[in-house]
């Protein structure tokens, strides 16, 4: 951490917040987006064709805006003075459950609208909605949160400037 903070105006601050709003969007989009065209071309494969293109862009959108409020509220800083692996697997674990709630949450509102009742609703959800793809997709985003919250947490330890200045700036050469 730096040993010594300043006073950021509102348009930094603001400037932070959307900037890793943005980045955690971006990552999650793209992660998503790849899992959906997976899905897609499987199905296809069978014949069959879904046409939801931008559910990717929404669970992205939503689960990027709870990373950071759960990163506001302090909800997911249990462990963080532990080694590394142990807040990026809390992490992992809590968000996980986090998006299983969500695709519940989204089955039940797709069942619900294409039956016109709750029960028929919960009855495509048990039934049409969870499936090996679903399972096969719980794994791949546990996955691919891994290495999203070891950035994070590197990011976090190391300080957010050091860390992006990493990636996004010329190093002097030795």
């Amino acid at each position: 951490m730096e040993a010594q903070k300043e006073k950021k105006t509102f348009k930094q601050k603001l400037f932070h917040e959307l900037s890793e709003y943005g980045i955690n969007v971006i990552y999650l989009t793209v992660f998503f987006g790849a899992f959906a065209i997976a899905r897609r071309l499987t199905l296809a494969h069978f014949g069959i064709y879904v046409d939801d293109y931008f559910i990717a862009l929404i669970k992205a959108l939503v689960i990027g805006k709870v990373i950071m409020i759960t990163a506001f509220l302090n909800i997911s800083k249990k462990f963080e003075g532990k080694r590394l692996m142990i807040p990026v697997l809390y992490k992992v674990a809590f968000f996980v459950l986090f998006v299983i709630a969500f695709d519940v949450v989204e089955g039940l509102i797709k069942g619900w609208i294409n039956s016109g009742s709750l029960s028929g609703g919960i009855d495509e959800l048990i039934h049409d909605h969870f499936s090996r793809m679903w399972l096969g997709g719980l794994l791949m985003v546990t996955l691919s949160f891994i290495p999203f919250f070891m950035l994070k947490e590197l990011s976090r330890i190391m300080g957010h400037d050091k860390f992006r200045n990493l990636f996004f700036r010329n190093r002097p050469t030795t």
